[in-house]
């Protein structure tokens, strides 16, 4: 096979100080997929951008190693050189694309920049390749989409985005860091089975950068492991999953969630009742402000919700799962029936709502977003005690026992969210819920964009809260095996409308709707190997 990459002790340090990346050696052949894997922290989305050269030069420095591309050593390559190699011989597919697309620019302008600066195209040029690239990617109407702009377009038609314009030059090389991250298991197939198919089509390598295995074991070729910047492990991909040899990839391996949660007793008393929730959203007014045409968001929708209970609400991205959990808390506008220990609440305004925040809380899907960066822990946590127990007198006891609740030092609380890493944040949100002593608390994506390892400590600490406090919960996911763990009911969403409901484990095993064993057979998918697939076939 022919060597198109070369990374030979490999260091990286920011401003000077311990390496992120130590010493670092691996190589990638034209055609092959390389997977580095590991979790956050382990360096391997600086590995990715040190390759082309995307590190700030005025932190960042090598004092080790060479990145060799062809035989042409990167880090000695000038500015001009580099720019000549970015999205022609070598593109890069972002870990997220809504903040990797420029907002304010539409898609044919975004995918036509790099065609004109590579090859030279001119404007109808560069507008009939567009439309070829996004067909190739799977976009419905392609060439009315050119003129959409990123925030019209949902997770998946983004990272389809993103893939185009990456391969709009048909590179030697694909970097693809986390490409599948926070989208439904539906979507991540298309994307990774688009990628593949791309890849045998165009002859072209791919390092594929990602914490996730199951996504390793069928897509990659050769896998190289990290941990805290070091390569602890290599080996084919078949070798890594049959018999791994070091404690931190055995550990990586065994962090799948437990599959089912406790039983509750039948006597069990009912928190949330929902019958016909509807919620729709003005998409046209007339000219005096008055609303002329809808977008139907979620139909007729009903579930209860017991003491003590998980019920996890599935679906892909436009489903309505969120927008149920924000109707649920009169964050947006609904009709319909909602019961809260047999009180009404769909017809209180919001100071009548006031006394049931409290009682129902919610922990969003992205910590950083939502945990104010200005706020010091201490302050995030108590901000809620202050608002419904301004009175109160202990309100830093409060803090500190919701802190220990979900895992963290009472010391933290001093602290920023900047200064935590991912699964850390998610705790504080969780603190921060928790802190008011609700009943009932809403769980939107909380694990989506964490290492399977933190995921499973999360699912953990969510249950054994759970089983401390009776807490019930209204689990939002996309991750099926995350839905598993914590639910006793399983609610499937199809465009704003009920597809199936019923006892999570008699969902999972004997799904009675088409669409829900669509999703599910997405996410056994990634169990298998293609090997294993091969063969059981044979079989």
């Amino acid at each position: 096979m022919t060597e198109l990459l070369n990374i030979s002790d490999l260091s990286i340090t920011f401003d000077a100080n311990e390496p992120v990346v130590d010493r670092l050696s691996l190589s990638l052949d034209k055609g092959r997929t390389l997977a580095i894997v590991g979790e956050s922290g382990s360096g391997k989305s600086v590995t990715a951008l040190s390759i082309l050269r995307l590190l700030d030069a005025r932190h960042a420095t090598y004092p080790t190693g060479r990145i060799t591309y062809q035989g042409e050593d990167l880090l000695t390559a000038s500015v001009k050189r580099m720019r000549q190699i970015r999205g022609k011989q070598i593109s890069m597919i972002f870990q997220e694309p809504m903040t990797s697309l420029n907002p304010l620019h539409t898609v044919e302008k975004q995918i036509s920049e790099t065609l004109a600066l590579h090859l030279g195209l001119r404007a109808q040029q560069a507008r009939k390749r567009c439309i070829e690239l996004l067909e190739l990617v799977g976009i419905d109407d392609a060439e009315t989409r050119l003129g959409s702009y990123p925030h019209q377009l949902s997770g998946g038609q983004k990272q389809r985005v993103m893939i185009a314009m990456a391969l709009a030059n048909e590179p030697d090389l694909l970097i693809a860091d986390e490409p599948t991250t926070a989208l439904d298991v539906t979507i991540q197939r298309q994307v990774l089975e688009l990628l593949k198919g791309l890849q045998k089509k165009l002859g072209m390598a791919v390092l594929l950068i990602t914490h996730d295995l199951s996504i390793v074991r069928r897509y990659a070729d050769h896998v190289v492991v990290m941990e805290h910047g070091r390569k602890v492990e290599e080996a084919e991909v078949e070798t890594l999953f049959s018999a791994p040899q070091h404690a931190y990839t055995r550990k990586l391996l065994d962090a799948e969630p437990p599959e089912a949660p406790i039983t509750l007793p039948d006597n069990t008393v009912e928190l949330l009742d929902v019958l016909g929730l509807d919620v729709r959203f003005s998409t046209k007014k007339s000219l005096f402000g008055k609303p002329r045409e809808f977008f139907h968001a979620v139909r007729d929708v009903g579930f209860s919700v017991r003491r003590g209970e998980t019920l996890g609400i599935v679906g892909e991205s436009g489903s309505g799962k969120t927008t149920i959990g924000h109707a649920l808390l009169k964050l947006t506008s609904s009709q319909g029936q909602v019961r809260f220990l047999g009180e009404p609440l769909e017809n209180l305004n919001q100071k009548q709502f006031r006394p049931f925040r409290r009682r129902i809380q919610i922990v969003f899907q992205d910590p950083f977003g939502s945990l104010s960066p200005r706020m010091s822990i201490a302050e995030i946590i108590r901000e809620g005690l202050e608002v419904h127990e301004p009175a109160s007198q202990d309100h830093d006891q409060k803090v500190i026992q919701a802190l220990i609740d979900v895992g963290l030092a009472p010391e933290a609380r001093h602290r920023y969210p900047h200064e935590f890493s991912g699964g850390q944040r998610q705790r504080v949100a969780i603190a921060r819920a928790l802190v008011l002593q609700p009943d009932l608390i809403i769980l939107d994506e909380p694990t989506s964009a964490l290492d399977r390892t933190v995921q499973k400590q999360v699912i953990e600490l969510l249950r054994e809260l759970q089983a401390r406090y009776g807490l019930s919960y209204v689990f939002i996911s996309h991750d099926l095996a995350v839905v598993r763990a914590l639910s006793h009911k399983l609610l499937v969403l199809k465009h704003g409308q009920v597809i199936e409901y019923g006892p999570a484990e008699k969902v999972f095993k004997a799904p009675a709707a088409d669409y829900t064993k669509e999703l599910l057979s997405a996410a056994l998918f990634y169990q298998h190997s293609p090997k294993e697939i091969q063969s059981n076939g044979a079989d």
